[in-house]
């Protein structure tokens, strides 16, 4: 009986405090969305010309120019020609390991806290629609309690109500949207690393003198 009191006391309490909840979400997403923007625009760069430079320094049998453009540039694609061209004598496996392990960490790195605006994008509605519930509960409670009064205060509390609705909506869209986006800058981040590392293992298969040693170990 306790517990069904709690509960009472809950449903009775209205969407108020959904709404400061919702409002709280916001702002989390809102910094989510600016902290992940501020994340992809540093790691923004010219791949093309880097993937060009590299490319063009091993087939000059230049290794030193090929890392130090690399190592310049300060982008995942640069940081995963720099994993593989770590160990001037390893041979081609091992590349291939340190690369594909460069690719995973600049991955997580990318979608750091997009777990937050997929929760919320998924859940707010349901949260603003909570809120609603509560609200209209209140409403109706206060329709028994006003007596002829009740009708225009009824109206007005499920007016409030679905505040919380609109409000768990305003929150969804922009998460989802911006969710949606980053993983596709994700997707794209990762298959530009992935076809880095392929020609980074022919440019050093190609380059001169290397020969066998690149297919040791």
């Amino acid at each position: 009986m306790e517990n069904l009191g709690l509960l009472k006391t809950l449903a009775l309490s209205g969407g108020t405090w959904v709404l400061y909840f919702l409002i709280a979400c916001s702002v989390l997403s809102l910094a989510v969305i600016f902290e992940r923007c501020v994340y992809f625009w540093r790691q923004r760069g010219h791949d093309q010309r880097l993937q060009d430079q590299v490319l063009a320094s091993l087939s000059n049998g230049h290794w030193d120019h090929a890392v130090a453009y690399a190592d310049e540039a300060k982008t995942p694609v640069a940081r995963t020609f720099l994993a593989g061209l770590a160990q001037e004598t390893a041979g081609i496996p091992v590349r291939e390991r340190a690369m594909e392990n460069q690719v995973l960490t600049e991955r997580i790195a990318a979608e750091r806290n997009l777990v937050i605006l997929g929760t919320l994008g998924n859940n707010a509605p349901f949260i603003g629609l909570f809120g609603t519930v509560l609200g209209i509960i209140k409403a109706f409670n206060d329709l028994g309690i006003g007596g002829t009064a009740g009708p225009k205060l009824v109206m007005a509390g499920i007016s409030e109500a679905l505040i919380a609705t609109a409000v768990g909506l305003m929150v969804a869209i922009p998460a989802v949207i911006a969710y949606n986006l980053f993983l596709r800058l994700i997707k794209i981040q990762v298959a530009r690393m992935e076809n880095a590392s392929r020609l980074l293992i022919t440019g050093v298969e190609n380059m001169p003198g290397r020969g066998a040693l690149t297919h040791g170990r």
